[in-house]
């Protein structure tokens, strides 16, 4: 009787710690999960296809080897990072059904999300400053901007990334779990697992939210460069060259719009709403990751030209 009530002791203690994380994929729809998922792998297989013809294009043509092109270039990778870095756990929900994952497999998948997050986040910023500097300075944007000074400017920025979120999957082992289980989304995100932890997580709340101080000031600064080339733009005396050097941002406000306004919502909700709905939160959360990789590469073929015709070109229509 004793040993009965000393394994029943240890089986309600709230110590005892969790070895697998659950996902969710849409609640209240799982007997249709397996539909979703085929909208989902066509999304996964667009993004990851057009992603692929960008670098491809810009790799092979000696046309595009200019500045915008490499920025281009760089937000693709981080488009193709974050597709690939989402993609394993969600076909697992909504193709197998399977939402269990090691606690190991939730902090390294966190980790590359938030990477390549941030590095998107950071490439957007570049290429608003690369926008300002092609209206300002049309006739020195070449010798500012060279090859090398680009490629400097990726490397940097990714090592910034990389190591602005390294911390967290440290800090998030050396957690407890041992009573809450489920996660918020179909896959991993720093602030979802910290708030499963039973021990004082005090250190990743004060971090994460540095870490998104981070990048919603690339966000602001992104808003600064856009005032300055409204500036300039306005200086123009013809308005034909106005539009014409308008029309060179809107790809770029496209995919800033794109990237932040799901940001900007789901933070929202967290933080001010006070009846929100957990579908439509999920629902955020998926196109946050799914809409920027698939819908960038179609808004630079669509708006720039450049790419276009060598896209086309490569598939052989004119």
């Amino acid at each position: 009787m004793l040993v009965k009530s000393s394994i029943m002791s240890v089986l309600n203690s709230s110590e005892i710690e969790i070895t697998t994380f659950f996902l969710i994929g849409i609640p209240g729809l799982e007997y249709a999960h397996a539909w979703i998922s085929i909208p989902i792998c066509l999304m996964y297989l667009v993004a990851i296809l057009g992603n692929c013809t960008i670098l491809f294009v810009i790799r092979t043509e000696p046309s595009l080897h200019a500045p915008m092109y490499y920025f281009l270039s760089m937000l693709a990778i981080s488009d193709l990072g974050l597709s690939l870095s989402s993609l394993p756990t969600m076909l697992r929900i909504f193709v197998f059904n399977a939402t269990g994952i090691s606690p190991n497999a939730c902090f390294a998948q966190e980790f590359f999300i938030h990477g390549f997050t941030d590095m998107e986040s950071s490439v957007l910023l570049i290429m608003s400053f690369d926008r300002f500097l092609a209206i300002r300075n049309p006739l020195r944007y070449s010798s500012i901007l060279t090859s090398a000074r680009v490629a400097k400017m990726g490397l940097v920025f990714l090592i910034k990334s990389m190591l602005l979120v390294l911390p967290f999957p440290f800090t998030l082992k050396r957690l407890a779990y041992c009573q809450k289980s489920l996660l918020s989304h179909s896959y991993c995100l720093h602030q979802d697992v910290m708030k499963l932890a039973c021990s004082d997580n005090t250190v990743n709340f004060f971090y994460g939210f540095f870490v998104a101080l981070c990048m919603m000031s690339d966000s602001m600064f992104i808003a600064v460069s856009y005032i300055f080339i409204l500036k300039t733009v306005m200086g123009i005396g013809s308005h034909k060259e106005r539009l014409k050097a308008l029309n060179t941002c809107v790809s770029h406000i496209c995919a800033v719009l794109i990237f932040y306004v799901p940001i900007i919502a789901l933070a929202s909700m967290h933080r001010f709403g006070k009846h929100k709905s957990p579908m439509a939160m999920i629902l955020i959360a998926d196109i946050f990751l799914l809409v920027p990789p698939l819908m960038n590469p179609i808004v630079y073929c669509v708006k720039t030209r450049q790419i276009r015709e060598k896209v086309l070109g490569k598939l052989g229509l004119k």
